[in-house]
């Protein structure tokens, strides 16, 4: 993995056509994800989504967003996501050239509407200047509920930060034999296999293979993706994390285990090892992204941390008639999905 680079050059029409300034300018700044990096569009384009960098000049700086567009075939409209955008400086004037900006692009690529989910908290000025831009609160898409460990202290500390009982399971996995190995790409095959039985068991949808291995791939050439997998005494594979990284902050955006790492305890082994490696790498801020239901929670809060919640989707329509198709769409789409994977009720794949 790789440190952050520091930003060579902000002007907007450099950070539009040089994804490496871009990757740059992301990296530093303090709202910056993973999912607004050249890496993400990289690996969502075989999925049929392009990508265009909008940027505009504000007060204090410039303002930007990696936006992901989409046909809507058979409708005439498309969609523009940017998962996690905006990135940059959030005074009220550069969202408002932002916003202008969008809706230029909005007109000539004939999106429905723009759909964000900034990583900002209830009560942040963005969210602010962001209504008075005329965006309007909507669902999100990313989870807006996450737990953030600051790894900027000794490991000891770290430690201490965990339940009790959790310090037990991660020793009574060490005692049973449980390995944590660094396996990369090698390690897909098996990524893939806990995470469809984890997802199976659970009660939550997955995607095809192909869109977890175009993500680490697309991250791992850039230094930026590490894949973990916790092995029982006897090699068996139990437990996986993916890793990603933007600057200095480590994300787990995917992970499971199978019946007998449950037993074992080896997920917690993997997860205080994910954490301890993360620190002894360099990076300052740990992210376990997404809190989706009570047993993660618990889970993930036994590791120490803070909880910070995110304000959620906003939505800039560009298109009356057609935002209200995608919506419409949309619902439909989820009900299809859960209905294919056996599942009732409603909520957007993961």
């Amino acid at each position: 993995m790789t440190a952050a680079p520091e930003p060579t050059h902000l002007e907007p029409a450099a950070l539009r056509d040089d994804p490496q300034v871009w990757d740059a300018f992301v990296e530093a700044a303090p709202t910056g994800a993973y999912t607004q990096l050249s890496a993400w569009a990289e690996a969502k384009r075989p999925n049929g989504w392009r990508a265009e960098r909008v940027v505009a000049e504000g007060s204090d700086g410039p303002i930007g967003m990696q936006l992901l567009i989409r046909d809507l075939r058979p409708l005439p409209w498309r969609i523009g996501y940017a998962p996690r955008g905006p990135v940059g400086s959030f005074d009220r004037d550069g969202v408002a050239a932002l916003t202008a900006e969008l809706r230029r692009v909005a007109r000539a690529n004939r999106l429905a509407n723009v759909l964000v989910d900034p990583e900002v908290e209830e009560g942040h000025p963005l969210v602010g200047h962001l209504a008075a831009a005329g965006w309007k609160e909507s669902r999100g898409v990313q989870t807006p509920r996450s737990r953030l460990v600051d790894l900027v202290r000794p490991e000891e500390e770290l430690w201490s930060d965990l339940r009790s009982k959790w310090r037990q399971y991660v020793n009574k996995a060490r005692r049973a034999g449980v390995t944590v190995e660094d396996v990369g790409a090698e390690g897909l095959d098996d990524f893939y296999r806990i995470y469809v039985d984890t997802a199976e068991r659970a009660g939550f949808i997955h995607r095809a293979r192909s869109a977890y291995d175009e993500v680490f791939r697309a991250f791992d050439r850039a230094g930026m993706a590490r894949l973990l997998t916790a092995r029982l005494q006897d090699g068996t594979p139990a437990a996986t994390l993916m890793l990603l990284t933007c600057g200095r902050r480590v994300i787990e955006p995917y992970g499971g285990m199978t019946q007998a790492g449950a037993d074992s305890r080896a997920n917690y082994l993997l997860k205080w090892e994910a954490i301890r490696s993360s620190r002894e790498q360099g990076f300052t801020i740990y992210d376990m992204w997404g809190l989706s239901h009570a047993g993660i929670e618990q889970f993930k809060a036994g590791f120490g941390g803070c909880e910070v919640t995110y304000v959620g989707g906003r939505a800039l329509v560009t298109d009356r008639l057609g935002s209200a198709a995608v919506r419409v769409a949309r619902r439909v789409n989820v009900v299809l999905a859960r209905r294919r994977h056996g599942l009732s009720g409603g909520g957007d794949a993961t």
